[in-house]
């Protein structure tokens, strides 16, 4: 209860101004954090922490590639994980900056420090607007992001399972799981997209051209890899070795702590493009790309929904 009452005092002062409705959710989940990891400390003194010129954020909606990025990123700052020759793990190489779960001390760690967020744009540190330090969105298709995230939901302890996709689409629709609305979260940062220094890639192109989307994003970065470096990246990145990498994969931190409803399955369960295909009936799919039209009208960015699409 003092939890809950903590985070409802700064939630509003935060967001007292603020003109948009947002829901607040029950079962331990509230708007864009889960209770249970929050670093209330951290979030109360969020405008006054401390931005780095060369900081690099990756920022997502979840289940949008995040554990996936992390592992690129280490990849190509961290010349020990290529080879592993120090065997950290990605979570701890790129942690959240918002949860608490591993009580990190970001005031003293090395430069460059690379984080994690889902923040929306409007919790963002304010002095990510220097325009100096250095964001990676992700974003991917939301009827995949839908599917992922049901399955995600139904195998964590600390989610509400649904029973079907029915109720976790209209929950999801509704803005009322974690990381509340996908059409907020990615318009937001997209329309402040001049606040900041932001890069800007789609999940289903990096599926596609893994080698072409690493060159980019260690471009944006400012990080020269050599031919050799770009291989063990590009290698190390894809799905089925991270699938296998300890390192990588989050399991060990789930299974451990007993987070899983069931010892089966994976964190990294399928990522594939048009997952959603298996699983939305023909009337889900266009309400779905009926709200998908209303929400994102003129938005500029491109969404590729089947593996067969250019």
């Amino acid at each position: 209860m003092e939890q809950n009452e903590r985070f409802d005092r700064i939630f509003q002062r935060k967001m007292k101004d603020f003109p948009l409705k947002l829901a607040v959710l029950q079962h331990d989940c509230s708007c864009y954090f889960h209770r249970s990891l929050l670093d209330f400390d951290l979030i109360e003194h969020l405008d006054d922490f401390e931005i780095r010129d060369d900081d690099v954020f990756i920022i997502t909606y979840p289940k949008s590639g995040t554990i996936w990025t992390q592992q690129i990123l280490s990849l190509i700052y961290f010349e020990g994980h290529r080879n592993r020759s120090e065997l950290v793990n990605t979570c701890d190489r790129v942690p959240f900056l918002e949860h608490s779960e591993h009580k990190v001390d970001h005031v003293n760690r090395p430069s460059p420090r690379l984080f994690t967020s889902h923040l929306p744009y409007y919790l963002a540190p304010k002095g990510l607007k220097n325009r100096k330090a250095k964001i990676v969105y992700i974003y991917r298709n939301p009827k995949d992001v839908l599917t992922s995230y049901f399955h995600f939901s139904n195998w964590l302890v600390t989610f509400e399972p649904s029973d079907n996709i029915e109720h976790f689409m209209k929950m999801f629709l509704d803005g009322k799981v974690m990381g509340s609305l996908w059409f907020d979260h990615i318009r937001g940062w997209y329309e402040h997209r001049h606040d900041f220094n932001i890069l800007f890639m789609m999940y289903e192109e990096m599926k596609k051209d893994l080698r072409s989307s690493v060159l980019k994003i260690s471009s944006f970065l400012e990080k020269e890899l050599s031919e050799e470096d770009l291989d063990a990246v590009v290698n190390q990145a894809t799905f089925q070795n991270m699938k296998l990498d300890p390192q990588a994969n989050y399991d060990y931190i789930l299974k451990a702590k007993n987070w899983t409803r069931t010892k089966e399955g994976d964190f990294l369960r399928k990522g594939t493009i048009g997952d959603w295909k298996h699983h939305l009936t023909v009337e889900q799919n266009e309400r779905f790309d009926r709200i998908f039209q209303m929400k994102m009208k003129d938005f500029p960015l491109k969404f590729i929904w089947d593996i067969n699409e250019e």
